[in-house]
């Protein structure tokens, strides 16, 4: 089905390493933009206190998930700190060729499958302050033991050397600035004024910026 004006939606893809606040990001530029429609991906983790199947993920064993690889149902799907994480066709160009915007929520490794499957979307990377505050907020999460922690930490410093699949970085040190810079980013890819945001917000330009200031003592 096409839309009313024969306009398809744009994707936008969003990733962070875990911690690094992604999914309060997302959910406050849903609330805050008609225009956007959330893409829930399929999980195999158990939900988190508060989450809610349909809305947040669908939750699914894996026997489910691994049935929807064979069928061939995922545009992505990885496994990350032991739990498999896909995002299917339907969710995606369902709204897609409606006309309506789609944002995606997936992991780093996802994000690279969706951009090497040639998929046309905008790349967003979501940066905590530093490597040492990431520490601070996934314990302060309260959720995960120590061990997934480290696991955690790990897989953060493996997915900073994937940045380059990223179109834009975004520190995420003060929320409503990152959210502003977020929702300043689609704006500006739905208006063609993209060239504008991307000198200031552009993925090899802030990761520079952010890596210096990690190397300082």
């Amino acid at each position: 089905m096409s839309s009313a004006t024969g306009t398809r939606g744009k994707a936008f893809v969003i990733s962070a390493p875990s911690g690094t606040g992604k999914t309060t990001v997302c959910h406050k530029l849903l609330a805050s933009d008609p225009r956007l429609r959330f893409s829930v991906s399929h999980t195999t983790r158990p939900p988190r206190p508060g989450e809610s199947n349909g809305i947040d993920y669908y939750f699914v064993d894996e026997a489910e998930f691994q049935r929807l690889i064979e069928e061939g149902e995922f545009l992505e799907h990885a496994q990350y700190t032991g739990n498999l994480y896909g995002t299917s066709y339907a969710a995606v160009e369902t709204s897609l060729e409606e006309g309506i915007d789609v944002l995606l929520e997936i992991e780093v490794q996802g994000a690279k499958l969706v951009r090497d499957a040639r998929f046309d979307a905008v790349f967003i990377f979501l940066l905590p302050p530093s490597l040492e505050e990431l520490d601070v907020r996934l314990r302060g999460r309260g959720t995960d033991a120590e061990n997934v922690i480290e696991k955690r930490l790990a897989e953060a410093r493996s997915e900073l050397e994937m940045a380059d699949v990223f179109d834009y970085a975004i520190v995420n040190d003060d929320l409503e600035k990152a959210v502003a810079e977020v929702r300043e980013v689609i704006e500006a890819e739905r208006t063609g004024d993209s060239l504008r945001v991307r000198a200031r917000l552009g993925r090899k330009r802030v990761m520079e910026v952010w890596r210096k200031a990690a190397e300082k003592p």
